[in-house]
């Protein structure tokens, strides 16, 4: 797996948009699916805030776009706790889903499209590769810690309360995307476990 900054921050936006994708075409995988987009990008944007676009601003000269981009985050973490609170089945939460989306969505379009070119111009491949270290040990102490609250409402909502459990889920699944398991987005915490050690377990034969 690559471990430069750029493919890792663009490697989670294709996770997140799977995520998104699977929510409006799938009402059933929301419970599970919801805590952990939230986490996840809640996860990668304290990492980007923390590690990237201080270097964004310093070493890109892009201190604007950096700026702009925190208070894109700040918005769009406020949405996703907000999708959290209300019944994953009604028509108001569809509605809250799709804005959250496209404001998820417009950020990652500027990210890739502005701010993470004009650092790759701006630094060699071995201060990416520095990088990416950071935002991916940053992120993964966030995701530790990280409580999965699953979403309201709805006939599975009991299944959701599954994902609770310090962010033990969220570690799990992260493992479980870099293994390539399949089907990882609809799985429990249980579920993740023995797929992930199953993985281990073939990777290691």
């Amino acid at each position: 797996m690559a471990d430069d900054l750029i493919t890792l921050v663009t490697t989670d936006h294709r996770e997140l948009q799977r995520l998104f994708d699977m929510m409006k075409t799938d009402r059933s995988s929301r419970p599970l699916a919801l805590p952990l987009a939230v986490a996840m990008l809640e996860a990668h944007s304290e990492a980007e805030e923390d590690r990237v676009y201080p270097a964004v601003a310093r070493e890109a000269g892009e201190k604007e776009e950096a700026e702009h981009a925190a208070e894109e985050h700040h918005q769009a973490e406020s949405l996703g706790k907000h999708l959290l609170e209300m019944d994953w089945e009604s028509e108001e939460f569809d509605r809250a889903l799709e804005e959250w989306v496209g404001a998820v969505v417009h950020h990652i379009e500027e990210e890739e499209n502005e701010i993470l070119p004009a650092l790759g111009e701006a630094v060699g491949p071995e201060r990416l590769r520095e990088l990416g270290m950071q935002f991916a040990t940053r992120r993964s102490r966030k995701l530790a810690g990280q409580p999965l609250k699953a979403a309201g409402g709805g006939a599975d909502a009991g299944q959701a309360e599954q994902t609770e459990g310090g962010g033990t889920r969220a570690e799990l699944y992260e493992k479980a995307r870099e293994l390539d398991v399949e089907g990882r987005s609809s799985m429990n915490k249980e579920e993740l476990a023995q797929e992930v050690n199953k993985a281990q377990g073939r990777g290691n034969g």
